[in-house]
């Protein structure tokens, strides 16, 4: 499963909360398909269809939450947003733990192992053990997996737009000669 790109709207990145599902019962409310349960409590603002809306209502749990936004009074009116992504500006998101990012803080970061660039993430992917990032090389080749954890990934800088990985724990490292292949070949 993809995790939800940030998408820009007027220079701010906004943060994807989840799609609107289904409807639930008869007072407007739904179920969030894709959702982000840190972006989805009573009180947040979203943009969904074109307009902002706080969320009234929060119940389910965090894999099905369901929700009501103001304004949408019955269960037509949350049929009518079905599909629609909730999205909630970037600076309003609530912050996160050290050592835990958002997606979009990611994309674009070059990938480096030692001095050797190994591309620039393109997405983060949200796979059943860990999440990855997703590198582009540079030399056009398959894109490569990283996985999000620690022995993979060594530091990251969001500010420097770099990301360092450990190669040999991707199976990445160059190998080294043998020592006689160092000297020329070996003497009898």
């Amino acid at each position: 499963m993809e995790e939800p790109r940030a998408q820009t709207q007027a220079g701010v990145a906004e943060l994807q909360a989840g799609l609107v599902g289904r409807p639930h019962g008869l007072d407007g409310s739904f179920h969030v398909t894709l959702a982000r349960p840190l972006l989805l409590s009573v009180g947040t603002a979203v943009a969904v269809a074109g307009r902002r809306a706080q969320i009234v209502r929060c119940a389910g749990t965090e894999k099905h939450p369901i929700v009501r936004l103001e304004g949408v009074e019955d269960r037509p009116a949350a049929q009518a947003l079905r599909g629609q992504a909730l999205m909630v500006p970037a600076p309003e998101a609530p912050a996160l733990a050290e050592g835990e990012w958002w997606a979009h803080e990611l994309e674009g970061c070059e990938v480096v192992g030692g001095q050797r660039l190994l591309g620039t993430v393109s997405r983060l992917i949200e796979l059943p053990s860990c999440e990855a990032l997703e590198v582009l090389p540079e030399r056009g080749s398959e894109p490569l997996l990283v996985p999000m954890v620690k022995d993979a990934v060594r530091r990251v800088e969001i500010s420097a737009r770099r990301i360092e990985v450990d190669l040999d724990f991707l199976g990445l490292a160059e190998p080294t000669p043998a020592p006689d292949a160092q000297k020329g070949g070996a003497d009898a």
